[in-house]
Formats: C-alpha cells, sequence, structure tokens
C-alpha cells in the first residue's frame, strides 16, 4: 500500500507543501498518495477575500481576516518564492508593497503552473483526527456541498491551517454597554464604513499599525490607538494618538489608566489570535505561544510527542512564503525518509534551545536574522533552490528605517530581489493617494 499523506489547509503552507511533493515528483521520484483538505471553495487561505464575517456559508467558523483594500505590510522580497518569482509571473519587476489581489495572483500562478488543484478536496472541513493502533490516522471529513462526512485512513498528517484566523477576544468593563460598533481586527473588512467616526483601536501590532492606517486613509476623524505595553512611537499624523492601557468604558466613552479618556464612535480590538485546532485531540494538539520558537516542534515542524504529525508556518513571522517553503520541503523529506529524525530526547533539546536562542534576541533585526538563519537551515538540508537570504534580510532591515522616518509612506520604497538581484520599480502613485488597488492599476506602469 502507498504511504498516504493528508495536507489540511491549502493556504500558502498547504500549498507549498503541495508543491513541494510536485517538485520531488518532477524529479522522477516516487511520492506518496496526498490529499488535501480545504474549508473554503478556492485555495489561497487568508488571501481569498470575502464579505463574510462570523460564519461562512455552511455555519462554520469564517477563516478570513483578510479585508478590502489590503496591501503588503512588508516588503514582496522577503516572501518571494526563490522557484517562481514576481518578474517570472507578472513579466516584469513590481513595485515592493503589492496589494492582496497581486499577491494572489502570484500565489496562484505559481500553483497553476504546479498543476496541483486534482489533489485539493475544496469545501470539505476536518472534523476529526484519531491515532489507530497501528499508528496510522484515522480523519473525518465533511463535504460541506454534498453535505456528507467520510472517514479514511493516513499514515502522516500535516496541518497547515495557519494561526490567524481565530481572534483572541479580551473584554474590558463596559462593553456590554458601549453603545457603538465593538468588533475583532478578524472581522474588520472595510475602513469606509469609519469615515468621520472617531476610532479607538486596542493592540500595538501589525493589525493595530495597518488597520488604523486604512482608516486614516480612507476618512477617520481620529484614531486612538491603547497599548497593553509600548506605544508603536511611530511618527503618526496629527489626528492619530496613542494612550496607555484601557481601562473600561461607557455608552460613549473610553478611560485609559492615565486617568484621560476619549469619546469614540467604534472600538476594534486588534488584539492577537489564537493557535486553536478543534478536529485535533489533545496529544496532537500544538499549544504556543505566537513567538518565533514554537513550543513542542523539532525544527519547528515536526510534533515531538508523535513525529507522524507536522505542523506549518506556526511561528511568528517575518519571514512567510519562502520560509513555509523551507519547511515544507523538509517535511516532504522526512516523511519519504531522505531525512532521519534524532532520537526524542534530542528532539526536545531542539526545541529547547531555540527558545533560548530566541529569549537572547536584542531587537527586530536579531529576530530577522534568527529566522532567516532557520529558512536557510532548513534549505540546506533539501534540495530547494537556495536564495540570498542575507538579500531578504537587508530588505527587512531598510523596511523598517523607512516606517522608522514615515509610517504612512514607507510603502513608496522599493527593494533588491534575493533572487533576480535586480530592484523593484516604484509604484505610479504614493500608497495614502492610491485609492485602486485592483491588479489593473497596479500592473498599470
Amino acid at each position: 500500500m502507498p504511504l498516504r499523506v493528508a495536507i489540511i489547509g491549502a493556504g500558502p503552507s498547504g500549498l507549498a507543501q503541495l508543491r513541494a511533493f510536485q517538485s520531488a515528483r518532477d524529479k522522477g521520484l516516487k511520492i506518496p498518495e496526498v490529499v488535501c483538505f480545504e474549508k473554503q471553495s478556492d485555495w489561497g487561505g487568508l488571501w481569498n477575500y470575502t464579505w463574510r464575517t462570523g460564519v461562512d456559508e455552511y455555519g462554520n467558523q469564517c477563516h478570513g481576516s483578510m479585508y478590502r483594500y489590503l496591501w503588503s505590510n512588508g516588503p514582496k522580497e522577503g516572501l518571494e518564492f526563490s522557484d517562481y518569482t514576481f518578474e517570472e509571473h507578472f513579466g516584469k519587476p513590481i513595485a515592493s508593497y503589492p496589494p492582496r489581489e497581486v499577491l494572489f495572483d502570484y500565489i496562484k500562478g505559481r500553483m497553476e503552473k504546479a498543476g496541483v488543484r486534482s489533489m485539493i478536496e475544496f469545501s470539505t472541513i476536518v472534523r476529526n483526527v484519531r491515532t489507530l493502533t497501528d499508528g496510522r490516522f484515522e480523519l473525518t471529513t465533511r463535504n460541506e456541498v454534498t453535505d456528507t462526512d467520510k472517514s479514511e485512513n493516513f499514515d502522516k498528517v500535516i496541518v497547515a491551517t495557519g494561526h490567524f484566523s481565530v481572534p483572541n477576544v479580551p473584554e474590558y468593563k463596559g462593553f456590554s454597554e458601549f453603545n457603538g460598533r465593538l468588533m475583532h481586527a478578524h472581522d474588520f473588512r472595510d475602513a469606509r464604513q469609519f469615515l468621520n467616526q472617531d476610532l479607538l483601536i486596542l493592540g500595538s501590532s501589525y493589525s493595530a499599525e495597518d488597520i488604523g492606517s486604512q482608516c486614516w486613509k480612507y476618512g477617520a476623524k481620529s484614531i486612538t490607538v491603547s497599548h497593553r505595553t509600548a506605544p508603536m512611537g511611530y511618527d503618526w499624523p496629527d489626528n492619530w494618538k496613542e494612550v496607555p492601557r484601557l481601562s473600561h468604558v461607557d455608552e460613549r466613552t473610553a478611560y485609559f489608566i492615565d486617568g484621560t479618556n476619549k469619546e469614540v464612535d467604534a472600538i476594534i480590538l486588534c488584539t492577537g489570535y489564537k493557535h486553536h485546532f478543534p478536529f485535533l485531540p489533545d496529544d496532537l494538539r500544538l499549544k504556543t505561544a505566537n513567538r518565533l520558537a514554537t513550543a513542542d516542534l523539532y525544527k519547528g515542524v515536526v510534533w515531538n510527542k508523535n513525529p507522524s504529525i507536522f505542523y506549518l508556518g506556526m511561528q511568528d513571522q517575518w519571514y512567510t512564503f519562502n520560509m513555509f517553503d523551507a519547511q515544507a520541503w523538509w517535511v516532504r523529506d522526512c516523511i519519504m525518509e531522505k531525512i532521519n529524525l534524532p532520537d526524542y530526547a534530542s528532539m526536545v533539546q531542539d526545541v529547547v534551545d531555540r527558545e533560548e536562542a530566541e529569549a537572547a534576541l536584542k531587537d527586530k533585526y536579531a529576530g530577522i536574522e534568527y529566522q532567516g538563519a532557520y529558512t536557510m537551515e532548513l534549505i540546506e538540508e533539501t534540495d530547494y533552490p537556495k536564495f540570498d537570504i542575507e538579500a531578504s534580510n537587508r530588505a527587512f532591515y531598510e523596511y523598517i528605517g523607512h516606517k522608522k522616518n514615515g509610517i504612512m509612506n514607507f510603502r513608496d520604497f522599493g527593494y533588491v530581489s534575493p533572487i533576480t538581484g535586480k530592484k523593484a520599480p516604484k509604484h505610479h502613485t504614493a500608497w495614502k493617494d492610491e485609492f485602486d488597488d485592483s491588479l489593473e492599476s497596479y500592473l498599470n506602469s
């Protein structure tokens, strides 16, 4: 019987895994039987945009956290596929901060070239994973279109569902009495709804930064950002203010621990996401904080407690698409027994060493180097095409500097591709003045 491998999720991580197996097959290797289960009707994961919030058309939790007008908040030079460049896909170099539609087109183009769509069962949720006495797994899935369940057995399971779709929702005193809009970033879809409104954002990470910037760009009256530990500290526009932690709210007013208050029309919780795997039992379920060194994963991908189950893309991220590729190629070679796992004690120590190395990092720049080195570590153990990791690091370093110098214009700069060595051209319109985020407009040079 051929080895059977289940991939859960057809977002960037799951697609990376399909591409890894397809690459081996194209080189004449015999690959396992691979089946990928995707709850949405199309591939791309979070890069699919939907107007839906709360639940999808079948009553399942809505996976998407994507919103209209999103532009990449990091340089594309840090995520470029080394086997499929932006220039190959679009036929020319493009600017460094593409909108969602452009990145989605890039992801799709690579997978269409690979020809792996037939390996995916769409509109299918994984309801349960159970370990069998012989060490294999029984997966129970439901096809939502036909409304039917089925169970089948697999030798290996790869969890590629991501960890930016189940919101972390704190509660503050007075939320139940607040008369304005109260929502998590997961349900944010359109900045235009906050035109001429006073907006309170809770949080100080990427979601707070970007959603606040979107609302500023599309005409919010004021942006107040409440932080728990430290402000983001950028040079914000005049109608943007950072304040300490929220104390409580009443019908219209937010009160902060420094004694100040602000009347607001809406509150957006940019309070992060949970690693959430309701289809997995405790003995298979990853429980980790959002960090660069995930708990209980050897090499960041192998579940120590049962090395027949793997996780992709569960780290906090500087690197994304190409790191997922590095992980997927490594997992493929592990499953195909080209890479041998050490004993359990060594796998546990690997996690300890990575966590200690992360704890010693001094700043963001060190974090970039750490994750870049991790990505290259995996690549060097496989046949994934190598690329100039230092060039990717430099793009991130420059990006951080540009944000410090101007948070509302950092997207107007370009960086050098770590694959082609070419510098990205400048976009034809400054981000703050560009209200057309379509593929056609972006590529119109």
